[in-house]
């Protein structure tokens, strides 16, 4: 009788056992390569060789363009969520730099999503410099910090503009949260055209355009010649930054 009973929890063990080994090994996971694409209106920013017009009768290049994305989350038709890991969910896209503006995330769960959430920025948990030091590096070694104390630049936006009698006047706009008063982190939703189904048998890619006009116009209308220099500014930073949100837009493959 005993060594039934033993035979029968032995069973009992190895039936838990490989059930556990198939729901482990159940779950697929896939890649997504998302590619963002800096315009101006509907062309292709280039950068010190082309003026573009802007609100306010003003005309402007740009020399710099940097921007920081950050706690990616990806959303299926069930309302479900993905949560990209958070300490490997900071980028920097760097107009001068192409290689930059592609960013490939790994060991996603596979399913089929339809919308993708991302934050513009650094959010006040990881805030000044807390608990993303991969990433502070990239972000010293590209100009986006202010100092360890002070913390990120989210964006780095820079040039030259003329507007009526001023010709050829710099502008510079460096944007980033200060202490708590002051929290220019934003997060941003995107639906996607169509349902993203991703397997581990191919990798989709996602092309998010974003309009450097609709930092000076969107909810709010910003004219250089009111201020050309924006960094720690409690009235005109969050308007550039609500402005940015507007800024982002997926397009087709």
């Amino acid at each position: 009788m005993e060594t039934i009973k033993q035979i029968s929890l032995i069973l009992i063990l190895c039936l838990v056992l490989n059930a556990c080994s198939s729901d482990n090994t159940s779950q697929e996971f896939g890649d997504l390569e998302i590619n963002f694409t800096n315009l101006v209106g509907g062309n292709n920013l280039e950068l010190n060789t082309e003026t573009y017009a802007k609100n306010g009768d003003e005309t402007y290049s740009v020399s710099e363009l940097k921007y920081i994305i950050s706690n990616i989350v990806l959303t299926d038709n069930n309302g479900n969520q993905f949560v990209y890991p958070q300490a490997e969910s900071y980028f920097l896209i760097n107009e001068a730099i192409p290689q930059s503006q592609s960013i490939k995330l790994e060991n996603i769960n596979a399913n089929t999503y339809t919308s993708i959430t991302f934050g513009f920025g650094v959010d006040q948990s990881k805030y000044p410099l807390n608990g993303v030091d991969n990433f502070v590096p990239t972000a010293e070694e590209q100009g986006m910090l202010w100092s360890w104390s002070a913390g990120y630049k989210f964006l780095k936006f820079e040039g030259i503009y003329t507007s009526g009698n001023v010709t050829d006047k710099p502008f510079l706009y460096h944007i980033g949260s200060h202490g708590q008063n002051l929290d220019n982190y934003r997060e941003i939703t995107l639906n996607f055209l169509q349902p993203l189904a991703l397997s581990s048998s191919e990798t989709p890619e996602v092309n998010i355009n974003f309009d450097v006009q609709k930092i000076f116009n969107a909810d709010f209308a910003l004219l250089l010649s009111d201020k050309d220099d924006i960094q720690i500014d409690p009235e005109n930073a969050p308007k550039i930054v609500d402005n940015i949100t507007k800024a982002f837009e997926i397009v087709l493959n």
